[in-house]
């Protein structure tokens, strides 16, 4: 399949570029998949649109600053004409760091901008702290390795924290400020390994949560480790050459528990999100490679691999609450490959008409 047949236009104004006032005002656009009815509605009345026994999964992952802002330190330049010693020039110019992976408790990849010029060895040094990097390693498409340190011994993680921006899409035209760093999280983030939220998550409240306990749906907690294969732009026109990069995951006792028990009592599996999506649909194909049922997925660690397209045969997936994904994403493949390519493009086309609001701090849409 051709990226192109993924496309559709968006005006500009339909882009949420804040937060709705409270979390779960936001709309909500059912899509049957089996008529491709669609319904308009408000997210808060997600509760009474479930039956009840349904299985919700939502990704617990936190979203750590990782837009970072540095300067080089400097470059080597040969003399020119009869200048003898080699001079060290240092760099005005901002260099924006985006991190994507942890590698190890001290290394990262991330995406740096302008790239171009950043060499293996050079040393970065960061705004407003004793921090420092220095790139060990490169990548395609800005891509680097970067091993961080600090000069006042103190942790490097809450030194990022500290120092870091909220890494908002570059669809928000805007800077991050205060209401970000609680706006951009989920109220059930917990471990802060993602570099992106999982958005279908933003419009859950506790209360909204509580009724749904009280309703007798069972919520189960997964963590994806959002990163660069998330947000990855696809740059191929064959769907078939695009490779997606893995983003670690982890799946508790409780949480493998609960989805082969919903399995066998043919309980709904809601999922939060694509990256949910992603997570479980990945577990049961590894399941499935070693010799046993798909829903008898183990707990612990793995990487999510998986780039679902249309012709996919989900396993554990019935139902998905997601916001709308940009256009030629690999997230709008993956809502196609669920509900169908021409429900869905036609849902879009019927949101944009009605006003919906798109994207993180967008509107979303129940597909069952």
């Amino acid at each position: 399949m051709q990226i192109a047949e993924f496309d559709y236009l968006l005006p500009s104004e339909c882009i949420a570029q804040v937060p709705p006032q409270d979390r779960d005002a936001a709309r909500m656009l059912l899509l049957e998949r089996s008529s491709s009815l669609l319904e308009d509605g408000h997210f808060r009345e997600l509760p009474s649109r479930l039956r009840g026994d349904e299985l919700l999964v939502v990704n617990n992952a936190r979203v750590i600053p990782a837009r970072l802002f540095a300067h080089r330190a400097g470059v080597r330049s040969e003399p020119a004409g009869n200048e003898s010693p080699i001079r060290e020039e240092y760099l005005a110019s901002r260099i924006e760091v985006l991190l994507t992976r942890r590698i190890e408790p001290d290394l990262w990849e991330a995406l740096v901008r302008p790239g171009r010029k950043v060499r293996n060895g050079e040393r970065l040094f960061f705004e407003g702290a004793k921090l420092e990097a220095e790139v060990v390693g490169r990548g395609g498409y800005g891509l680097r390795q970067l091993l961080f340190r600090t000069t006042d011994g103190s942790d490097i993680s809450e030194t990022i924290s500290r120092i870091g921006h909220v890494p908002l899409p570059p669809y928000i035209r805007r800077s991050d400020d205060v209401v970000d760093r609680e706006r951009y999280q989920t109220v059930f983030a917990k471990p802060r390994v993602a570099v992106a939220a999982p958005t279908a998550g933003l419009h859950f409240t506790p209360a909204i949560l509580a009724e749904l306990r009280r309703k007798g749906v069972e919520i189960a907690e997964i963590t994806l480790e959002v990163g660069l294969g998330t947000f990855q732009p696809v740059r191929s026109e064959n769907l078939e050459d695009h490779v997606l990069h893995s983003e670690a995951y982890e799946i508790s006792d409780d949480a493998a528990g609960a989805i082969a028990s919903a399995r066998r009592r043919r309980r709904p599996i809601l999922a939060v999100g694509t990256t949910v999506v992603r997570t479980l649909e990945d577990a049961a194909q590894k399941s499935v490679q070693a010799g046993r049922a798909p829903e008898a997925i183990p707990a612990g660690r793995a990487c999510a691999d998986i780039f679902i397209r249309p012709g996919h045969r989900f396993a554990l997936i019935d139902q998905l609450l997601t916001n709308f994904h940009l256009p030629r994403s690999t997230l709008l493949v993956l809502v196609c490959a669920f509900a169908g390519q021409q429900a869905v493009l036609s849902a879009y086309r019927h949101a944009i008409a009605s006003g919906y609001r798109f994207y993180s701090y967008g509107d979303c849409m129940l597909i069952r």
